[in-house]
């Protein structure tokens, strides 16, 4: 009798971690997707802004025609991609065509000036940093996740309940970087001549070359 009694509270302990385990395994799971769902929605943002941003450069640099086709095409595989690894090829590729199109627009001063520019550059510059904060989130909420289904004995319940490791969100931080340019059309130091040396103390005056008139002692 006491052995079936310890043989039914062993197999209620064991049910009671199962359960505890499995409701930790949908917490940290739903806790993935939300941190993906606030990426996407930035990632939408993002997308949205860039053809006002081809469309305003088009209108100062319509023959940098390679360049805004470049653009238009990354964002439309970025926006087609599929899964957080392809996600994040297309970004890499998309952040590139944004720097080149960046560095087109230094060759075009009105351009720089425009006003619609500089604001579509500023959302952008944001955009991007939420970005980063909801990548940040979202790859640590992940690493979290697969901790949990690899080790015991959560990995018992993940394996019988199909949950799956999941993949990280990463981008090339040093081309994203680059996306943020600097727009100051004041010239730099570098591009300003120098200033001419002050005379030398003690220098003689020049002489006219003529010789000294008469009566008057040599200089």
């Amino acid at each position: 009798m006491i052995a079936l009694i310890i043989v039914l509270i062993l197999i209620a302990l064991v049910v009671i971690i199962a359960i505890f385990t499995f409701n930790g395994l949908v917490r940290l799971k739903n806790r993935v997707d939300a941190a993906w769902a606030q990426i996407d929605v930035q990632l939408k943002r993002r997308y949205d802004l860039i053809p006002n941003l081809v469309e305003t450069v088009k209108g100062y640099a319509s023959h940098e025609r390679q360049t805004l086709e470049s653009v238009t095409q990354a964002r439309n595989m970025a926006v087609n991609a599929q899964g957080p690894a392809q996600q994040a090829q297309a970004e890499n590729v998309l952040t590139g065509a944004l720097k080149s199109l960046f560095a087109v627009s230094e060759a075009y001063p009105d351009l720089k000036a425009n006003q619609n520019f500089s604001q579509l550059q500023e959302e952008l510059t944001g955009t991007e940093g939420r970005i980063a904060y909801a990548r940040q989130f979202y790859n640590d909420s992940v690493q979290r996740y697969n901790t949990k289904i690899q080790s015991f004995p959560a990995v018992v319940i993940a394996g019988a309940m199909n949950f799956s490791p999941r993949e990280y969100f990463e981008v090339d931080e040093q081309s994203r970087d680059a996306v943020r340019v600097s727009f100051d059309t004041t010239q730099s130091g570098a591009d300003q001549p120098a200033a001419a040396p002050p005379p030398a103390t003690g220098t003689p005056p020049e002489t006219s070359g003529q010789p000294p008139a008469a009566g008057q002692a040599p200089q």
